[in-house]
């Protein structure tokens, strides 16, 4: 209430201060009358004329003032659930389908929905020195379609989702007192957008209702600086202007417009241009302005701006404008991009509309220098605005910081059939480059997201046509996703990455042994033009369960409630900490895998992550290192993820990560550098350690001038691993300059020491009727399975590879894996000779790749498994690899893992069946909890 009572305050004060005769404009944030209309009954009823019922607070949403309806099952969302619809129909769901605890798994839950119209009004005084005045309504970001009235007179409509609202209101205000009424309608109607359309979406930032960022009346002169594009030559050192003037009456022939430029770096001005232009019948002018001889350039490592003062006088009045610009050439050089004349290399992330406290985007600039800021940290350049477009305070931020940004006219849809949506897109790209085409950072730009329709193709290569002709500022392709048009400046594809959609286990890093070989040649060289890897990564992690409590704003965290209470009824959850922090560093370690690979591949020109932050929506899809809010989450520095991320990357070729002793590791070493500068007389180092940091081996290669660009050789490592005369870890580490990065490998001796007690013990991979009487007799079993011996009722269908799930198992309609790695305690026994981690690092990729995982759901909680599988979120069960457990008077431990098939090509398989098998010999193996030989066959389809 209290927030409430400064809210009106404020509120008050600026509609006070309004009154002043001699402001040039009004604010009219504050306090506003306001009535849903459900029925859509207003405009027939001319609301427009009446007193609204309520009252609101601008800028904000209905939401954030609890207007609108509470969630039950009959809401209609804004977005598809694919495979979510379960929901509706799912016995384990219907707890969640109850009136008073309805919780919805496939994004996060808005506290009040409303689709359709809701009406505002203001009452405004007009002072009388504005009666000789233009004066526009600006309405910074609606959402989405709004109508205008003055008094009972409608001055018109407007439906963009990007770029402010304008309206010319110089006709229907006169001195005096008025009231202007606006009717916001949030549903799909004509124009349809998509329902996934990150734009409108609840997949992301909710379908909201109302008006954010500035809402103000504006005055003008009658004859005023309109739209003004500074179109940047770096070779020729001068800014082309082109303008266009607004007037109220007749177009005069000639104006005299003043221009001058001055630095943000030293605050210094450059010489005053001033010229009498002649102006065309739409009111267009030209002019150049010299940048002098040694302009300040704009780009990531140096991102110098300017301020243009366009002065226009005429009939003894004066406007001006003030526009920020930078000095830069961002263009195609072969197959990749170049930034005034310097090769550039985008290290990107996705931004879905993703802000969980108000459920639309920030319109301040110092909340978008946060975010930029943050994916700096990590070593990225670059981010992507999937579907929409953002507010002008993200182009400032981004600006300031150097940060290359691609946008999108806001649609996911099916274009090119004649539909509204075709023309609405056209409109919604020009408004987009009207707007913000002045942003140095605005690099790019698509019609939206992953295209479909008949006639998408001829639909986009006339849409890329239009928007090279129109301004040729920024880069072009027509979706980002598809399709491959020979007009493109870029293709932005799904090719270049380790896991593609329906993949399944057959992708990169599931199907092929651990290496760092691999990389996207091929591809490369068959496209003609920069390739931008699209949404790579997806790799998801367990829920951060700690980060519910952030939700204090408008959507609610319910998705990951259903999560933690399924944890917690299966007996886990005082493992969701352990969970999250072992999937999170698999995770990590596939990002790191994506990333390098592209970085491995000559004349690439980039990525886009989906996604450095978590993505709340499409079935909850927590892909990001970081969460929702852009925090971390425990398990990931940003130094240590910008160390395979950053501008300066080293990367070596590895054949193999595991080795035998007498093999000697051989790598050939290479650098990514994408710096300012080229890295002259650099000495690169690399060194071989141990699990405590001794070295094993280390050199150096000789001095080198790196250039900008990728796949430059620095040399060749060779190491005899003879010395390695136990099974361990190393980390091979590759320095350049201040820039190193890392890789785990593993050796084991190739010659084993005998096991003592072995005899006394049995390995098999059937429990049959002898290994049964031998174990009830005492005896001790190790039994590793064949891949399809667990029932399926008990793990037999859950599709295990090594790598973290990916997007999610609902989303993809449960493609596999299923699982996001395993979790264990790497001090136990039975890994005394198997060095592990608590999660998965590449010496698991085999075992994974051959194994099954046993679901344990109807044992006794008291079993603790050796190895756990970290279970898809969505299900929670109990998961093991390796457990064990008394059988009568013997003692069992089943290994998941197939131990037995082809082992003369799989040394971590030897490796792990030689640590289980000591174990199990050992006088360390001794089982606490029993189970009924019963319980144990019924995990088997035998």
């Amino acid at each position: 209430m209290k927030l409430k009572y400064y809210l009106l305050l404020f509120g008050l004060t600026l509609f006070l201060s309004c009154t002043n005769e001699d402001r040039n404009e009004i604010d009219l944030a504050g306090s506003w009358s306001f009535q849903i209309d459900s029925l859509d009954i207003g405009i027939g009823e001319k609301w427009y004329q009446k007193k609204l019922q309520d009252s609101i607070m601008l800028p904000g949403s209905m939401a954030e003032y609890d207007k609108g309806k509470e969630i039950t099952v009959n809401t209609i969302w804004t977005g598809n659930m694919w495979n979510d619809s379960a929901w509706y129909s799912s016995p384990k769901m219907a707890q969640y389908r109850k009136k008073g605890n309805v919780k919805v798994p496939f994004w996060l839950s808005p506290k009040k929905v409303y689709y359709g119209p809701a009406w505002y009004a203001k009452k405004v005084s007009i002072p009388e020195n504005w009666n000789q005045q233009r004066i526009g309504l600006f309405l910074e970001r609606a959402h989405w379609e709004t109508t205008v009235w003055v008094d009972d007179q409608k001055v018109g409509s407007k439906n963009t989702l990007a770029t402010p609202h304008r309206y010319d209101l110089t006709k229907a205000l006169s001195p005096g007192d008025h009231i202007i009424t606006v009717r916001i309608d949030n549903r799909i109607k004509e124009v349809d957008v998509g329902r996934d359309a990150h734009s409108i979406s609840d997949n992301t930032q909710t379908n909201w209702n109302g008006v954010v960022g500035q809402i103000k009346l504006t005055t003008d002169p009658k004859i005023a600086l309109g739209i003004a594009q500074l179109y940047p030559d770096v070779d020729g050192k001068k800014v082309l202007i082109k303008g266009k003037l607004e007037v109220l009456g007749e177009l005069p022939k000639k104006v005299r417009i003043t221009a001058q430029a001055t630095s943000h770096q030293n605050k210094e001005s450059l010489p005053t241009l001033s010229q009498e232009l002649s102006v065309l019948n739409d009111g267009s002018f030209e002019m150049v302005y010299s940048m002098g001889s040694s302009p300040e350039l704009w780009e990531e490592f140096s991102p110098n701006l300017y301020t243009m003062n366009l002065q226009l006088k005429q009939d003894g009045e004066v406007d001006e404008k003030n526009i920020v610009f930078g000095m830069r050439e961002f263009k195609v050089d072969g197959k990749r991009f170049g930034i005034n004349g310097r090769p550039v290399f985008l290290r990107g992330t996705l931004e879905s509309c993703i802000f969980p406290l108000t459920g639309y985007p920030p319109t301040d600039v110092e909340s978008w220098k946060r975010i930029f800021n943050i994916i700096q940290d990590h070593g990225l350049n670059h981010m992507r605005f999937h579907s929409w477009c953002p507010p002008e305070a993200a182009f400032t931020a981004a600006d300031e910081l150097g940060v290359y940004l691609q946008v999108e006219a806001s649609a996911w849809t099916t274009i090119g059939d004649g539909e509204p949506i075709d023309d609405w897109i056209y409109r919604e790209a020009e408004n987009i480059i009207e707007n913000y085409g002045n942003h140095p950072s605005f690099v790019m730009m698509a019609y939206g997201n992953e295209p479909s329709g008949e006639n998408q193709n001829e639909y986009l290569k006339k849409f890329v046509h239009h928007m090279k002709e129109l301004d040729n500022r920024h880069l072009y392709t027509g979706g980002a996703g598809w399709p491959l048009l020979d007009n493109l400046d870029f293709y932005n594809h799904k090719g270049p990455r380790i896991q593609g959609w329906a993949e399944e286990l057959n992708s990169v890093i599931n199907a092929r042994p651990p290496q760092t070989v691999f990389d996207y040649k091929k591809l490369i060289q068959e496209t003609p033009m920069p390739y931008v890897s699209h949404e790579m990564g997806q790799w998801c992690v367990y829920p951060n369960f700690k980060e519910m409590p952030k939700y204090k704003g408008v959507l609610q965290p319910k998705n990951f409630e259903i999560f933690k209470e399924s944890l917690e009824a299966n007996h886990l959850g005082h493992l969701a900490d352990s969970l999250l922090l072992a999937s999170g560093k698999l995770q990590v370690l596939c990002y790191k895998a994506d990333i390098e690979a592209a970085l491995r591949t000559k004349d690439m020109a980039g990525f886009q992550l989906l996604d450095l932050h978590d993505f709340p929506g499409q079935g909850t899809a927590l892909v990001g290192v970081l969460d929702a809010f852009w925090d971390e989450k425990g398990y990931v520095r940003p130094e240590e993820f910008k160390q395979f991320c950053g501008e300066t990357v080293p990367l070596v070729r590895l054949h193999k990560r595991i080795f035998m002793n007498d093999e000697a590791l051989n790598a050939s070493v290479e650098v990514a550098h994408y710096g300012k500068k080229p890295l002259n007389d650099i000495a690169p180092t690399w060194t071989l350690t141990s699990k405590i940091g001794e070295v094993f081996a280390q050199g150096s290669f000789p001095k080198i001038n790196i250039p900008i660009g990728n796949g430059f050789q620095l040399g060749k490592i060779s190491v005899d691993l003879e010395k390695a005369d136990n099974a361990q870890k190393l980390v091979l580490t590759v320095r350049v300059g201040s820039h190193e990065n890392n890789w785990d490998i593993w050796v084991y001796p190739a010659k084993k020491e005998p096991i003592a007690n072995k005899l006394e013990m049995r390995v098999v991979s059937k429990l049959d009727t002898d290994t049964i009487d031998y174990l009830e007799k005492g005896g001790k079993v190790l039994l590793h399975i064949d891949k399809g011996d667990v029932a399926i009722e008990k793990g037999g269908d859950i599709g295990v590879g090594f790598s973290s799930i990916f997007w999610n198992t609902s989303w993809t309609n449960g493609q596999k894996p299923h699982t996001l790695g395993i979790l264990c305690n790497p001090e136990h026994p039975a890994f005394a000779d198997f060095p592990t981690e608590y999660h998965s690092n590449w010496q698991w990729w085999d075992a994974m790749s051959h194994s099954s995982v046993m679901i344990l759901d109807d044992l006794t909680p008291e079993i603790k498994p050796i190895v756990r599988v970290v279970d898809d979120w969505f299900e929670n069960r109990r998961t093991a690899l390796v457990f064990e457990a008394k059988v009568g008077k013997g003692k069992l431990l089943i290994s998941g893992v197939d131990l037995h098939s082809e082992m003369e090509n799989r040394p971590e398989a030897r490796q792990l069946l030689y640590s289980l098998t000591k174990y199990v010999a050992s006088s360390a193996f001794d089982p606490k909890v029993s189970l009924e030989i019963k319980e144990i066959k019924d995990l088997f389809t035998y």
